[in-house]
């Protein structure tokens, strides 16, 4: 394991000792900086790790310490009859797994994807929500169903579900992308967070994962870290 594969909130644990990442990395002062000084180059800005005491005691030089990775799991949720039935090919589940798999790749994070394929059943996508937040799923993508068809039941089967909504995004979505495309403002997108889990509901076209994914995506670090008690900028 090297300190470069280290993401925030991974564990070090001697004993009973047990640390949590808090920080990777801190701003070099140049010549006020004591390492920089010595050496002519300051390593702390890519490789100094730094973590909260979330249980104390002593380690001594000889102890061997276990190194916990804390995965990041996504979940992508395409609510589709006909793609259930197999009579239609899902093609926006997969694209939003093609976007989060490119973003995870800059960054340092344990992430994994998963997918699923759910008819329009209210009932069916409750379950898959209160089991994602009962198992802790970072986040949850769904696409699909936010419009005003009769089929269309995502947004009122997951707001209920949530502890807290994010209104703005989806407005602002809307508002920028429906400058040019007036029906894009007929989308019911919500975005929400479930104890700790982060929800998005996206409409159904691979044009609008991409646009809502252009959005979501600025902000999606910041949201994971907030209930943690991060200052990650």
């Amino acid at each position: 394991m090297s300190a470069h594969e280290v993401a925030l909130l991974d564990r070090f644990v001697f004993g009973d000792v047990n640390l949590e990442i808090t920080q990777i990395g801190k701003k070099c002062h140049g010549s006020g900086c004591t390492i920089f000084q010595q050496v002519g180059k300051c390593v702390m800005p890519v490789e100094g790790l730094f973590a909260r005491v979330l249980h104390g005691g002593t380690i001594r030089r000889s102890d061997r310490g276990e190194y916990c990775p804390r995965p990041f799991t996504c979940l992508v949720i395409t609510l589709s009859d006909r793609a259930a039935a197999g009579e239609y090919t899902d093609r926006s589940g997969p694209r939003i797994k093609e976007l989060l798999d490119a973003f995870f790749a800059t960054r340092r994070w344990h992430a994994a994807v998963a997918s699923r394929v759910l008819p329009d059943d209210p009932e069916r996508l409750r379950q898959q929500i209160v089991r994602a937040r009962e198992d802790r799923i970072n986040v949850v993508f769904t696409t699909g169903g936010t419009g005003i068809g009769p089929r269309d039941i995502t947004p009122e089967t997951i707001a209920p579900l949530c502890d807290k909504l994010l209104p703005d995004i989806m407005e602002h979505i809307r508002t920028k992308f429906g400058r040019d495309n007036p029906l894009a403002r007929l989308s019911r997108s919500i975005a929400g967070v479930a104890g700790k889990t982060q929800i998005y509901t996206l409409p159904g076209s691979v044009r609008a994962v991409e646009e809502y994914l252009e959005e979501i995506l600025k902000t999606l670090e910041h949201v994971f870290y907030m209930p943690h008690e991060l200052d990650v900028h």
